[in-house]
């Protein structure tokens, strides 16, 4: 083979081999975004720490901002640093943050809560956890007694909501509003707020035993608009109600949903790893 002969040889090669290597790369990013816009289903739960959910093997944790305080439990870099020491040695992430101190200090009323909003979404970047549960029970109910709307309440929950949301979005960060509300009014409800960084937290035993709404029926109705899930039966395990959860399960799948059920289950037993690998082989089947 003579000198030009072998040049030749030697281009076409190097431009199949750089042929093969962008096509490789390519089918790994389609398969990577095809990955990542329908992820699996996982199981976390918020009454575990990290150290238990991996002994449950559960997929992750939610974690409590803490009880109101100025600044919040959350906000301390130290504190942030210990969960992610856990999170690098058990291998499993915080999947969402809850606000469960906007039950006894409302969104609505207390002063210090927009700075609460701010102080978790900053966390919730720096933890990535991509979801912060913003809580409406006890006092911060947005139905009154005879399950009428507080509606100025609720413009209330606007007003801050739409103020947080743009520092959600730079942030990557989801509010995901939970209450008693049903289908239809959290719809309107997000109508108002009009931003895609608010959108619902649904817990299936609190709307459908405690408040009684056709849970089926409002997941189809909030399809797209749910970006996380709360499940538990009172002081039962899930398995104890199949004809409650199966229906709802159904729902959960028809509308397409693929992310995180969250266990904020009791434990019947006393033992907490247990009981949480035992409602998790439950969703799992529920779910296939």
């Amino acid at each position: 083979m003579n000198r030009r002969t072998f040049l030749r040889h030697s281009t076409a090669a190097i431009a199949g081999s750089s042929l093969v290597t962008r096509m490789d790369a390519a089918e790994t990013i389609a398969a990577e975004t095809t990955t990542a816009a329908k992820p699996r289903i996982r199981i976390g739960s918020c009454v575990v720490g990290l150290a238990q959910a991996r002994d449950a093997g559960l997929d992750g944790v939610q974690v409590s901002v803490g009880n109101a305080a100025d600044p919040l439990e959350i906000a301390d870099a130290q504190v942030r640093q210990r969960y992610k020491q856990q999170m690098q040695e058990t291998g499993l992430p915080i999947c969402s943050l809850m606000m469960g101190l906007l039950n006894d200090s409302p969104l609505t009323s207390d002063p210090r809560a927009p700075a609460w909003l701010e102080q978790t979404i900053d966390a919730a970047r720096d933890l990535d956890a991509r979801v912060i549960l913003v809580a409406f029970f006890g006092p911060g109910d947005l139905l009154d007694s005879a399950d009428k709307i507080k509606e100025r309440d609720l413009d209330e929950v606007v007003r801050r909501l739409q103020r947080a949301a743009p520092r959600a979005k730079d942030a990557g960060v989801i509010l995901a509003i939970e209450n008693y509300l049903s289908g239809e009014q959290n719809a309107r409800l997000l109508d108002r707020i009009h931003h895609d960084s608010v959108q619902l937290y649904y817990d299936v035993f609190n709307t459908g035993t405690t408040k009684h709404h056709d849970v089926p029926a409002d997941l189809r109705r909030l399809q797209g608009r749910i970006v996380q899930f709360h499940f538990k039966n009172g002081p039962q395990y899930l398995e104890a109600e199949p004809a409650k959860f199966e229906p709802i399960a159904a729902a959960i799948q028809d509308t397409g949903y693929r992310g995180w059920l969250v266990l904020e289950t009791s434990s019947p037993s006393n033992d907490a790893v247990r009981d949480a690998r035992r409602n998790a082989a439950y969703l799992r089947k529920l779910f296939g």
